[in-house]
Parts: C-alpha cells; structure tokens; sequence
C-alpha cells in the first residue's frame, strides 16, 4: 500500500518574514529532496492536495472570534489590541502586525493534517504525511510560538467527532512542549499525550513539567517527559523503552499521531538538545513498531518545526526513513563533533524515575520501578 503525503501550494503563505527562523521555504525544500532521495517515489507515495477547511473545522478547536480576528488581521486590518489574540512573536518583527496572508497558509496546514487524521481513519491509507503540522502552541483563543491554528488538536478532535475513535495517542518530539496541545486535552482520557522536549527551564513555553499531569477525567492521560540540554540518542532510546512502549501497550491507540520535526537535532539554531541523524531514523522506528504492533500500522507523521535549514531536510527523511521502514541515503550529511550517544542518560534515568513514581497511580505499567 502507498503512503499518503499530504501537501497544499498554499503553505508557502505561512511567512513571517525574510530571515525568520521559520522560513517558508521548508516545505518546498523538503519535498523537492524527499522526492529527489526515493528510488520510485511514484510507486510508494500518493501526493494529495486537501481543501482547506471551513471555519466550522477550525472550530472544533478555537473560538469564532479568534478565527475571526486571525483572519482579518491577516487581511491587512489593525487591531489594536492584537495582542490580546496572538503573542508578539507571532507578529512581523517589520510591520509590528501579523503577516499577510498567513492565515491562509495556517489553513492549508490545517487542512493537510486534517486530511492525513482522515485518510487514515477511513482505511484508504495505514500511513500519512502531513507537510506542515504540528502546530502545537496554539491555543483555544490565543496564538504564539508562530503558531495560529492547532493543526493537531483540530485533526485529533476530528478523529473523535466524526470516525468515533476513542482511544488516540498524540507523541510529541518537537524539542518545545507543546503547550497548545497539553491544554486542549488535559481533561480528555480519550487522547494519551505524550511530550518528549527540552527541560522547561531553559526553553521556551516553560511548561511540560513531569508534575503536569492532566485533570479530571483526564488524570494520568498527559504525560510530560522532559530531558535535560544535550540528551542525546541513548537518552531518547531510554525514555522509549522505559516509558513510551509500556504505556503505549497498556492504551492501546487506534491510531498514533506523531508530530514534531528536526529542532531536538544537536546543530539545531534555536534549541540545545543532542539528537544525531541515527537519532531521529530510531524515533521513526519505534513509531512505526509500535503502530504495527498496537493498531494495524495506522499512523500519522506530521513535519514542520526546525530552524537549521541545512539539515531540516536530512532530519524529516530520517524521521520518515524509520517510521516508513524506507532506505533514504542521507550519508551526504556531516556531522561534526555530534554529541556522545550517552550524553546527558544519567540525568534521564534520574527523571524517568521520578516520573514513574507518579505514573503508577494510573497505570499498571509503571507499578514496576526500573532501576
């Protein structure tokens, strides 16, 4: 069966700017390379261009008069409390104002994650690509970390409405906690969130600590898993196999979503993570194991964040390389003094224990404390 890979002409209106760390560029220079690095592309993949949705879409996650105001701002009309709506980093650093014609791309974004949820769910496809999505600092009625529209809360929302499904696992390993998303379903026992970043002390949002566990009904069902500045490959196998499969095996999804793009890699220009390209293939890989053995193989990879351009494209094929179980040669990418494999794994055993004394009280799993 192909993959499908979701993609509009419509995303390179998501730009904020000339030198803005997150270039419009990147979703033709991804998709130009990943073409150019598959031996018949044709035969594995189908590109489909999705509509872009409706405002009624957009609203299962943000309000009418957010959409509203993102819309029209967009449009070229002043608000001047704006502010009220998006963070300042969501604004043109130029104009002071949001950027024209972006809200349009932040729909096509919408649309192309909407569509992969979709195309899944409806069994035309076991496996999707998003160009564009994970969004995941959006929220309900505020934008920030340039982001507008929570792509993966409206694809997951989506999911549950209309495809009845009610058990989603949502893996986040954009190297920022996803903040929008954590707040969208932290009352939700349908979605198991599970974040893996940067420590929040030295990293914007600053939220996604371990203590940061859900409320309600949904107690238990948003797992933070934050790894100290530098933690390499052996860190991120670790936290895998200590926490991610056993709660993973215990949920048992219908479908996994993952999210998140090259920012955790050690040459990243924004983050201080120690990933290595062998790093991002292993994350692929134990997606893709897990769906294959949880759910049918059913899985979407959304792609958008990574503020290296050098190596973003190296890093999304790797990332698709393990979850696709596709050989891609990437050998043209150096990397120079990378990090020990072992970087920063002592410090992560230290917070996998502390979080699994807090874990037990809701998952079975976690009743056996690792060493």
């Amino acid at each position: 069966m192909k993959t499908a890979l979701l993609y509009h002409p419509e995303l390179k209106a998501y730009n904020f700017e000339e030198g803005h760390p997150f270039s419009k560029d990147r979703f033709t220079l991804f998709l130009n390379f990943f073409r150019q690095r598959i031996k018949g592309f044709a035969q594995r993949f189908e590109i489909i261009e999705p509509e872009l949705p409706s405002d009624e879409i957009i609203e299962l996650v943000h309000s009418r008069e957010y959409i509203k105001i993102i819309k029209s701002a967009s449009e070229g009309m002043v608000f001047p409390h704006i502010l009220t709506y998006v963070s300042s980093d969501n604004l043109s650093h130029l104009s002071g104002y949001i950027p024209k014609g972006i809200e349009k791309g932040a729909r096509a974004i919408v649309g192309c994650s909407l569509a992969a949820g979709e195309v899944v769910a409806q069994g035309r496809f076991s496996k999707a690509i998003g160009v564009g999505g994970g969004l995941h600092h959006a929220r309900p009625s505020y934008g920030e970390g340039f982001c507008f529209y929570n792509d993966v809360a409206i694809c997951v929302k989506n999911l549950k409405q209309r495809y009845n499904l009610s058990r989603i696992l949502v893996l986040d390993t954009d190297a920022h906690a996803g903040n929008g998303t954590k707040e969208i379903f932290y009352k939700d026992p349908d979605v198991l969130f599970i974040d893996i970043h940067q420590d929040p002390h030295t990293l914007y949002p600053g939220t996604g600590f371990i203590y940061e566990l859900g409320e309600g009904e949904g107690e238990g069902f948003t797992v933070n898993l934050p790894l100290p500045v530098g933690a390499s490959n052996d860190a991120y196998s670790y936290v895998f196999e200590e926490i991610i499969l056993p709660l993973s095996k215990e949920f048992r999804p219908e479908i996994i979503i993952r999210y998140g793009g090259s920012d955790p890699h050690y040459k990243d220009e924004l983050t201080n993570l120690g990933l290595t390209l062998k790093g991002f293939k292993m994350i692929g890989r134990y997606v893709r194991e897990m769906a294959e053995e949880l759910c049918g193989g059913k899985s979407v990879e959304l792609l958008a964040s990574g503020y290296n351009l050098n190596t973003l494209p190296f890093l999304w094929s790797a990332l698709l390389s393990g979850s696709l179980n596709i050989n891609i040669d990437l050998s043209d990418m150096k990397e120079e003094s990378p990090p020990p494999a072992n970087f920063r794994l002592e410090q992560t055993k230290e917070m996998i224990r502390a979080i699994k004394k807090m874990l037990r009280k809701y998952w079975r799993t976690m009743d056996c404390l690792h060493p």
